[in-house]
């Protein structure tokens, strides 16, 4: 009796089941095969035991996963073939040329079936037609900025093959280094001294230390290729700080072989109070000549994190003299703070060492801080005072412009 019911269970699964999912027979079928197949087991019904029984139960319970298993099979057939269906009509909307996308997954197809207009789907595979356009034009950005970064790189070794070949040039590059080096080193000897002062740590956050400590690594390549260069110092130094975490990253293993003198102590412990010159923007002395046997002193901090009066009220505890450039007495100042570069009041002071002149010292002075020379005619002042004034104008304009642009896409993407 097992073996028979074994084998009413492989009928009932292998053959009545599948043909009736397959042929799309409705449910009639289920209970002339489930009396089909009990019908010898009723015949002798009189005679089985309590345990046949049990048997015909748990074929009960066979039948019913069976049918579940069919009902289950025949949603995920209908669900693909809606799928299908779906995807032929965007197909056929994206050759008939709509704004359709031309990749579209599953899930974006099961969405698109769910919206409950015709309005509503259209939206949605524009949508989904601007994302994969944006996408591409991206992708195309990308790929172009990476196709102009290979053929810069490109250009940049070229250029450095040739300039390995070119013996020349290497050891004229060599001589040049030896020849700097050698005037530095005669500087820490004979040279006039220039002390940063490195005591505004405190004063700055870490991105602007790191910026101090950039603008004093190109004070040092431009004092060391100057003809009389001076003799950098650097006071008030702390080991461990910022500063000297900031000027390893730069120098690395050459930190320790530059030709400049770093010490802990104060300047005032180095050098005499009355050969010392502070130079502060807020100083109200204005410096008139380079003097050669003075101590010029220039506080190490950017434009800014310049707070008003730090660096004189300094001096002033300290009672040493300060003075500022005369950029009012020679230049006409248009906008912005009269606070420069540490680098800009290297190339300044290295000039007027070199030649004393105040006006080819302050050319230094980046151009859109100032209209022009004092000395120059009439004319030419205005017409320059004109130019910036126009310059100003189209750069709110085309601000406006872009900000009348920015708010005005903004809300057509908030409205799709």
């Amino acid at each position: 009796m097992q073996a028979v019911n074994m084998l009413l269970k492989n009928v009932a699964r292998c053959s009545a089941l599948p043909f009736a999912v397959q042929h799309g027979v409705k449910k009639d079928l289920f209970p002339l095969c489930r009396t089909l197949m009990l019908s010898p087991c009723l015949k002798e019904g009189s005679s089985h035991s309590a345990s046949e029984k049990l048997d015909l139960d748990e074929w009960k319970k066979v039948m019913k996963s069976g049918v579940q298993e069919a009902s289950e099979a025949v949603s995920e057939h209908k669900e693909l073939s809606t799928v299908a269906a779906a995807r032929e009509a965007v197909e056929m909307w994206r050759l008939a040329g709509r704004s359709v996308p031309e990749n579209i997954s599953d899930d974006q197809l099961k969405t698109l079936m769910e919206c409950p207009s015709k309005a509503s789907r259209k939206k949605y595979l524009k949508f989904l037609y601007l994302k994969e356009l944006y996408k591409k034009n991206d992708k195309r950005k990308m790929e172009e900025k990476r196709e102009r970064r290979l053929e810069t790189q490109a250009e940049r070794d070229l250029k450095l093959d040739e300039i390995k070949r070119n013996s020349f040039t290497c050891l004229w590059a060599n001589a040049m280094d030896r020849t700097h080096n050698w005037r530095v080193a005669q500087s820490m000897i004979f040279g006039q001294p220039l002390v940063f002062d490195m005591s505004f740590e405190n004063d700055m956050s870490p991105r602007e230390v790191a910026n101090t400590v950039r603008q004093i690594v190109f004070s040092e390549s431009s004092n060391r290729k100057s003809v009389d260069p001076f003799h950098i110092h650097f006071c008030n130094f702390q080991e461990n700080s910022q500063y000297h975490r900031e000027f390893l990253k730069h120098y690395r293993q050459a930190w320790d072989k530059l030709l400049i003198t770093v010490t802990e102590r104060c300047y005032t412990e180095v050098f005499p109070k009355n050969k010392i010159i502070y130079l502060t923007a807020d100083s109200p002395k204005v410096m008139k000549t380079f003097e050669h046997d003075k101590v010029y002193i220039v506080g190490s901090m950017v434009d800014r994190s310049i707070k008003t009066g730090v660096s004189l009220a300094r001096a002033k505890r300290l009672g040493l003299e300060t003075a500022s450039l005369p950029l009012d007495k020679y230049l006409l100042w248009s906008s912005g703070a009269k606070n420069l570069t540490l680098d800009q009041m290297m190339h300044i002071l290295l000039t007027l060492k070199d030649t004393g002149d105040w006006r080819k010292a302050l050319e230094f002075v980046p151009k859109r801080k100032y209209c022009g020379f004092v000395g120059r005619s009439v004319s030419d002042l205005r017409k320059s005072l004109n130019l910036v004034n126009t310059l100003k104008l189209g750069k709110k304009r085309e601000e406006v412009q872009e900000r009348q642009f920015a708010k005005n896409y903004s809300k057509k993407m908030l409205q799709k």
